[in-house]
């Protein structure tokens, strides 16, 4: 993997993070979501006219994608009203890239060097140490953000696939959040439209500094995606675990433990494995 794509998977991640820290640190993170979706889908819909046309090969894909997305949203607040940042965000993402590189290999039939899958193994396991950690905490929360890591990885093996058949990654990500965006709010509007729009007239600011790290981050992950492999980019993205507790720590002041520091570490370490593989 190139120095280049290295460092816009490794940008995406922080934005990820940053935008996952924003739904975090709200009273209301149904609304919350929302609001930062509804402003990306305001900055999708100001850039999309100045790119160009979708293939119409990814069509099917984009359309896919918007379906998964929207239960991947729902899930994201879900998981955020019952655990910690600090645990729900690296389980949610750290699980993932080992599922998204096996199907990617027997599916896609993309190949991986052995540092490769050592640097993916390394960052799963790193993820899977705070399971251990988090034995005592709530069920549910464990649930969801192992729930929400299979949506992640269907999202990512789709978008990955459209992105390269799209013929522009920015252009297939504004569509995309610009779709799900239109469901979402939509939905909001029609079973909450009073709440909904109160609480997007006093967080419109918070929506479009969360908006805009979505569709940078988003963007960024499938430009890689069009020139290395998808399984390895999506591991390298989960280093956003490592910004993700960083964050937690730092702006939330979640009390983070000795294991979870552990976690970091070896994520960092997988991370690094990939990039020189």
């Amino acid at each position: 993997m190139s120095w280049s794509v290295a460092l816009a998977v490794l940008v995406g991640a922080l934005l990820h993070a940053c935008w996952n820290v924003l739904v975090k640190a709200g009273t209301d993170r149904q609304r919350d979501t929302v609001t930062i979706l509804t402003g990306a889908a305001v900055i999708a819909a100001g850039v999309l006219p100045f790119l160009p046309r979708l293939a119409y090969p990814c069509i099917p894909y984009l359309v896919t994608s918007v379906v998964i997305h929207v239960g991947y949203f729902l899930l994201v607040a879900s998981a955020y009203r019952v655990g910690d940042l600090s645990l729900v965000y690296p389980l949610m993402r750290g699980t993932a890239p080992a599922m998204t590189a096996l199907v990617a290999t027997t599916v896609l039939q993309e190949s991986l060097p052995p540092l490769g899958w050592a640097g993916l193994l390394l960052v799963c396991g790193g993820a899977l140490l705070l399971v251990v950690e988090a034995r005592k905490t709530s069920g549910s929360a464990i649930a969801l953000s192992l729930g929400n890591a299979a949506v992640v990885v269907l999202y990512t093996l789709v978008d990955g696939l459209g992105a390269r058949l799209s013929g522009h990654a920015l252009a297939y990500t504004g569509w995309m959040l610009l779709l799900t965006g239109f469901v979402v709010v939509v939905y909001a509007f029609v079973t909450d439209r009073s709440g909904f729009l109160t609480h997007l007239r006093g967080r419109c600011r918070i929506g479009l500094l969360g908006g805009a790290c979505m569709v940078a981050s988003y963007a960024l992950a499938l430009w890689a995606m069009t020139y290395a492999p998808i399984g390895l980019v999506a591991a390298l993205r989960e280093t956003s675990i490592i910004f993700g507790v960083m964050l937690a720590w730092l702006v939330l002041k979640e009390s983070v433990k000795v294991l979870r520091w552990i976690s970091i570490v070896t994520i960092a370490s997988g991370g690094l494995l990939i990039k020189v593989c």
